[in-house]
């Protein structure tokens, strides 16, 4: 199995272009099913996570090839409506395809949906939704299946906290209902936004975009666009912990500033400089007259829907803390395992308590933070595994990095051409 080796302490200097997003590409990927025809959406990561859902497309009866950073998908000819297990036991969002596919085709029968174990990520909110527009839903042998009797109508689907795949997988189900349908307490994610932009241009009428009530008229009938990915707002924020980390400055390009309020806050809050262009951001870390790097300050951060501190960026900001002067608390409010991460940074000599959903982290000296083997347990947690162990001493070596390769495109790559010791070590 393959092993990412870090041999850290030493600054980042460069530039790092931000890829799309993975988040945003998925829901748009599983859009295509919507009408007949061929597509190409740009800007489209290249990960494992893309490359299945392009799949899980073909098993439909969907053809798609990519070129460069654009793909290709006609959807003229589907041939199916079961996206079956094998595929969706590795990726969660694979439970998009259900709003399009019944819009579509009037019925669909999918997994019960995978990916990282971070906590419990009930579809109860998206079946629910379903059935305010008329679709009757089973669950039966690991699968969900759903199906139209009568013409879907438009209804008011209320969301007891903001899903992000529940309010896209609503948004796609609902273009073709009758009548209208209100969204309440709707994600307000940029991905979200992203979805909305494409739908439109698809002919679907969406009123609310970046709000958190949206309403969607049903339409008769949808066309086959180009639309292009978003700028993965996580990648960049990782890279930005990442230089805060390690030291040094970078300069992150074709990303969006604006998609990253409430990280940009903290960073600075902790003694980052941070400054935001249009499309670029630039951070580094104060030094004294000595040319030493100034400690970081401890902060908390509590995560929270957008636009508040997103939950994907929780594990990344952790590891940037463990070396700060100070307590921090992180409060996790959205996924309540998504601590896995800690016990691989105690074994670089973090020092965090966990309390409930509360972790408590007590910075420790540049100096005692030490590389270790360690142990992705998720997508994220990967990531901060990579953040921590470019500020570590001595070696990291970072297994079961298929995780990072399900959401960070080349990260290893890009992290070299800014001056870090990181490569990726192959078993086989």
């Amino acid at each position: 199995m393959d092993k990412i080796i870090i041999n850290g302490n030493r600054p980042l200097k460069g530039t790092v272009p931000i890829s799309g997003a993975k988040n945003a590409a998925l829901p748009l990927i599983a859009a295509t099913l919507l009408a007949p025809g061929t597509y190409t959406l740009n800007n489209v990561p290249d990960l494992r996570d893309t490359r299945t859902m392009c799949n899980l497309l073909q098993t439909l009866g969907a053809v798609w090839e990519r070129s460069g950073t654009s793909v290709q998908i006609d959807t003229s000819h589907l041939t199916g409506a079961e996206a079956p297990y094998d595929l969706v036991k590795t990726m969660r969002a694979s439970v998009l395809v259900l709003g399009p596919l019944i819009a579509r085709a009037g019925f669909a029968r999918v997994s019960l949906p995978g990916g990282c174990a971070i906590g419990a990520r009930p579809i109860n909110f998206h079946l629910r939704g379903f059935e305010q527009l008329g679709v009757s839903t089973i669950l039966e042998g690991g699968y969900v299946e759903a199906r139209v009797e009568a013409p879907l109508t438009g209804s008011t689907v209320y969301f007891d906290i903001p899903s992000v795949t529940g309010t896209e997988n609503i948004l796609m189900a609902s273009v073709y209902a009758q009548g209208k349908t209100i969204i309440k307490n709707a994600a307000k994610e940029p991905e979200v936004e992203n979805l909305i932009e494409m739908l439109s241009s698809m002919g679907a009428k969406i009123e609310g975009r970046g709000t958190d009530r949206l309403t969607v008229t049903g339409v008769a009938s949808l066309q086959p666009v180009e639309a292009t990915i978003i700028p993965d707002r996580i990648e960049a924020g990782t890279y930005l912990m990442a230089v805060g980390a390690a030291g040094g400055e970078l300069e992150i390009t074709n990303c969006d500033p604006a998609h990253l309020p409430a990280l940009v806050e903290k960073l600075r809050a902790a003694g980052m400089q941070v400054e935001a262009g249009t499309t670029t951001m630039s951070a580094f870390c104060p030094v004294d007259s000595d040319g030493r790097r100034c400690p970081l300050i401890g902060v908390d951060i509590t995560t929270l829907p957008y636009p508040g501190f997103a939950t994907d960026l929780q594990a990344q900001f952790m590891a940037l803390m463990i070396q700060s002067d100070g307590v921090s608390i992180i409060h996790e409010t959205i996924f309540e395992n998504r601590f896995m991460h800690v016990a691989e940074l105690q074994r670089l000599g973090a020092d965090i308590t966990i309390e409930g959903s509360r972790a408590v982290v007590r910075g420790i000296s540049r100096d005692t933070l030490c590389g270790a083997p360690v142990m992705a347990t998720d997508l994220r947690a990967s990531a901060s595994l990579v953040v921590a162990g470019l500020a570590a001493s001595g070696t990291t070596e970072i297994s079961r990095i298929y995780h990072l390769e399900r959401g960070y495109e080349n990260m290893v790559e890009k992290l070299q051409k800014v001056g870090a010791d990181i490569r990726i070590q192959s078993d086989s």
